[in-house]
């Protein structure tokens, strides 16, 4: 079969490797869609394990099933997730599914950038959803991104009426505003580098947008009727967002850190003003089952304009123009491969 192998972010070829042969407890996947995730192009975090097949937000088909399993069919249209809890460990039976070292082990063969993949027999057995007839397989791509959102802005408390302020407007930083919106948020606020980018998050809710570099507390609280912000997301991994960050969230207020920084990359924390002004400061990282459940019936239930944010749709052998795209970070939002899409065309909408 074909796989995009990464090597680096200038780097992803088009290569032959055999397809998958699976157990029985085991599923094979034909995939059908696959979204580049910006975690995908953090080449400080991807370099140490290249080469290989990235790729996890992925929608397919089910078309090989393993003798022991008997809760799916060929046939089958299916979101499945890479990284699956063990449901047992401290961490989940406290709700930190995400913090489970099974979780941090799991994964499927070879990665979502391939025409075919292996499901183990743990993903098998808790991380394989059927997608609703409402669900296409493009809408299947945002469920993995979309629960990583939801979970932030669950255990961030987003409230109707509160004030939010998205620090990076690229698919995340859009997926937290088109969700802060349909949640309630009084006012939302998004800033970014680029002007694509600032469009786009006018495009899909954010009240207000701000060039990164312009900034400051006193534009905060001209946007938002005197105050700073209620709740700030984290969506850029720079020490200049985390700085605007806490410069920018209300007495009370929480800052919400989406994007990882860089090990070793330290700013120093102005720790009087976290206390004094009684700040909350969480960290998030990926989506629990629950957050997943709930990503597939807001998708069923259209609550979101996810179909608008794909900018690009390309061919597996394009997939290397998909990563100098997202890590370009300019003209796109969401970049999808289809490893089965005939023939080999790029189609790209504008917003």
């Amino acid at each position: 079969m074909r796989v995009a192998i990464y090597y680096n972010n200038r780097d992803v070829r088009l290569e032959e490797i055999p397809t998958p042969q699976i157990g029985p407890g085991e599923l094979l996947v034909k995939v059908l869609a696959s979204g580049i995730c910006g975690s995908d192009v953090m080449e400080w975090y991807r370099i140490k394990k290249a080469p290989r097949v990235l790729g996890h937000e992925i929608a397919g088909e089910i078309v090989e099933v393993g003798s022991e399993v008997d809760q799916y069919k060929m046939g089958d249209r299916v979101f499945v997730s890479h990284h699956v809890p063990c449901n047992t460990c401290q961490y989940c039976l406290n709700g930190f599914h995400t913090l489970c070292d099974t979780l941090r082990s799991t994964n499927f063969d070879p990665g979502g950038f391939a025409e075919y993949l292996r499901v183990p027999q743990i993903n098998v057995d808790r991380g394989v959803f059927v997608l609703p007839e409402e669900i296409s397989f493009e809408d299947g791509v945002f469920i993995e991104p979309l629960a990583c959102v939801l979970r932030g802005q669950r255990i961030a408390r987003l409230r109707p009426g509160q004030s939010v302020f998205i620090i990076g407007s690229g698919i995340s930083g859009i997926l937290h505003i088109a969700l802060a919106r349909a949640s309630g948020a009084r006012w939302i606020i998004a800033s970014d580098i680029d002007e694509y980018r600032l469009k786009a998050a006018k495009k899909f809710g954010a009240d207000e947008t701000i060039f990164a570099k312009e900034v400051n507390p006193t534009k905060i609280r001209e946007i938002n009727k005197g105050r700073l912000a209620d709740l700030v997301i984290v969506c850029a991994g720079t020490i200049s967002a985390y700085i605007q960050a806490l410069q920018s969230v209300d007495r009370g207020g929480t800052v919400l850190c989406f994007a990882p920084l860089e090990p070793g990359l330290n700013f120093v924390f102005p720790f009087f003003d976290f206390w004094n002004d009684g700040i909350t400061l969480l960290s998030t990282y990926g989506g629990s089952p629950f957050d997943i459940t709930n990503a597939i019936e807001l998708i069923r239930a259209h609550r979101l304009p996810l179909r608008e944010m794909i900018t690009h749709r390309l061919p597996l052998e394009e997939t290397g123009l998909g990563f100098q795209l997202v890590a370009e970070a300019k003209d796109s939002i969401k970049v999808i491969i289809e490893p089965h899409r005939w023939p080999a065309k790029e189609v790209t909408l504008r917003l």
